[in-house]
């Protein structure tokens, strides 16, 4: 049997919902699920849902992007040159089909979501709305999230989703790749009612990903015809990184570059006044780098050297600035921060801002991102971000932070013990002092 079908059969009886249903209810109560429950890829799916901290009956999944910003990023994707091929094999006929066809990026957001217009508005109170992150340790199993977190076709049938809110509705949705390259794109998801769960749907949309590879592969070749002739590929800008180093890394063309704290410092300095359109005089460099008083001549000896190893077309003199465009781990988070994509910010924030660094300047970006990533982080009420910040060195003493962790893990994940058991210790510590 083929396990990646919901219904092999085209129906589903009433006692194979009953025993669905059953299942759905000892897994979320913490009782052993046996094997032969579900089908395996339903299992492993419930189980990283449950790990993930989904709550079954929680909120809605975010919406990350809206209006300028969703319309931007989605000209921008690869498959949107080919929404034609999927609107005519699979959109044209989903109204009388029933159906609602969803495209999604890598990550399970939401890009277009086009079909049956009555259905359309039933799902949008769940939030199956384009811009809306439906990735599967977010909103637990689907099949639109499940392809993509197995990259493989597959259909979640009715009371298979994880999330009780989602459990009216089946689906079946496959991973989209770049032909040439490998990557994985998105996903292709039809969503409706029960007849989506049949095999003919699957293969419906399997051959609607097949026409869409090739139609990606065709595009891929017109546009080598049309640029036969490869202009050199510009140059990327050096890059800063200083999130969770004790000491900062340039990367430039010619390779990476470690500096030395004092030179970090300096270089984020400026880097930080490059932002704002600012250059920095000596005085000023020496007030955001040296605690109390310091020598402007050895500030001044320091920035030479630093010229020196990084080069004179990099940083300028009178004032010192930055010639040229630096990206920054320090500025991405912060982008993704200011488009509300909190997730995708805290993967890419390892730790703090250079943080053996006594400096004044250095010490003020680091709390002010810090609590640009808090804030974000406890007002997102997703207990996976909340768990996985909590990791982080300087979030595993607040209490604020496991207290809000702990308010919203779903009753039945095996981490609320871990996070009440921590959350007491913290309370307690000051008494034991």
């Amino acid at each position: 049997m083929n396990p990646w079908l919901a219904l092999p059969a085209g129906r589903p009886g009433p006692e194979h919902v009953r025993r669905l249903r059953a299942a759905h209810e000892r897994l979320v109560t913490g009782t052993e699920l046996p094997d032969d429950a579900v089908r395996v890829v339903v299992r492993e799916s419930w189980r990283r849902s449950l790990g993930s901290g989904v709550d079954p009956d929680g909120f809605a999944p975010p919406v990350d992007l809206l209006d300028d910003d969703l319309l931007a990023y989605r000209e921008a994707h690869p498959l949107a040159t080919v929404m034609p091929v999927i609107r005519r094999l699979l959109v044209e006929d989903a109204e009388d089909d029933k159906m609602i066809v969803a495209v999604t990026d890598a990550g399970g957001r939401m890009l277009w979501v086009e079909g049956d217009p009555r259905l359309r508005s039933q799902a949008a109170g769940m939030h199956f709305v384009e811009g809306a992150r439906w990735a599967e340790d977010v909103v637990g199993t689907n099949a639109p999230g499940t392809a993509l977190a197995v990259d493989h076709a597959v259909q979640i049938y009715g009371s298979e989703h994880y999330r009780r809110p989602v459990q009216p509705w089946s689906c079946s949705a496959a991973p989209v790749h770049d032909p040439l390259t490998g990557v994985l794109l998105g996903a292709i998801d039809v969503t409706g009612g029960d007849h989506v769960a049949s095999p003919h749907v699957l293969t419906l949309v399997r051959a609607t990903v097949a026409a869409v590879e090739s139609e990606l592969r065709w595009q891929h070749r017109e546009q080598a015809q049309r640029t036969p002739r490869r202009l050199p590929s510009p140059l990327q800008p050096p890059r800063l990184e200083v999130l969770g180093r004790e000491r900062a890394r340039l990367t430039v063309p010619s390779g990476p570059i470690e500096l030395s704290l004092r030179h970090s410092e300096l270089l984020l300095l400026l880097a930080e006044a490059a932002v704002a359109g600012e250059g920095r005089t000596t005085a000023q460099l020496a007030a955001e780098c040296h605690p109390g008083d310091a020598a402007a001549v050895t500030v001044r000896a320091e920035l030479s050297r630093l010229r020196r190893l990084v080069g004179a077309d990099l940083v300028g003199s009178r004032p010192y600035r930055l010639l040229g465009r630096v990206d920054s781990d320090l500025d991405q988070v912060r982008r993704l921060l200011a488009r509300g994509s909190v997730g995708s910010a805290l993967e890419r924030y390892p730790g703090a801002v250079l943080p053996g660094s006594h400096a004044p300047g250095v010490a003020a970006a680091r709390a002010r991102v810090a609590a640009l990533l808090r804030q974000a982080v406890l007002r997102s009420r997703r207990p996976e971000l909340l768990l996985r910040y909590a990791q982080l060195p300087e979030a595993r003493d607040d209490v604020t932070v496991w207290q809000t962790c702990l308010e919203w893990l779903p009753p039945s994940s095996p981490r609320r013990a871990t996070a009440a058991t921590h959350l007491l210790r913290l309370r307690r510590a000051p008494r034991l002092r």
